[in-house]
């Protein structure tokens, strides 16, 4: 009976595991979070140009919706976002409907400029007609990263460069 009891407890040690083996498999545990995390971490390029395309699509969709309403939109930068605006009888009244309404920046954008290439004016906002035909201009947004120039031919059509 001692014999059996003894067996069973080698048994027992042989089925747990040591400090050692779990030390191990923590490291390794470690290892695949860390990687995973690495992987999952985003490009500040990537966001910045995603930012810029966002903002090309929003700025083709004010320019359709100043056709349509037949009053100018202007989108303005301002710290930390941007805005659209509606030109009425009372002057420019912001924008609060779901795709053109007040947004903050992402992408890292610390800083926007706007020119019209020809231009020595140096506007804070840019301005869609009720015309299909607008001026080219080209806001650039600058981060950390590095800047992305959406351009406008006048056409109505913008893109990121």
């Amino acid at each position: 009976m001692v014999a059996t009891h003894n067996g069973s407890r080698r048994a027992a040690r042989q089925m747990g595991f040591t400090l050692l083996e779990m030390m191990v498999v923590l490291v390794i545990a470690g290892l695949l979070v860390s990687l995973a995390s690495m992987a999952m971490t985003r490009n500040p390029r990537t966001d910045l140009n995603e930012e810029a395309q966002r903002l090309a699509l929003l700025f083709e969709s004010a320019g359709d919706e100043a056709q349509v309403r037949a009053r100018p939109i202007a989108w303005q930068p301002y710290d930390g976002g941007f805005r659209f605006d509606m030109h009425t009888d009372d002057g420019w009244r912001p924008l609060r409907d779901d795709l053109l309404g007040a947004r903050r920046w992402e992408g890292g954008v610390t800083s926007v400029t706007i020119d019209y290439p020809g231009s020595d004016v140096h506007p804070s906002r840019v301005v869609f007609g009720t015309e299909s035909i607008d001026a080219p201009v080209q806001v650039t947004l600058f981060s950390a990263a590095g800047q992305a120039t959406i351009v406008g031919t006048g056409n109505g059509r913008y893109e990121v460069r």
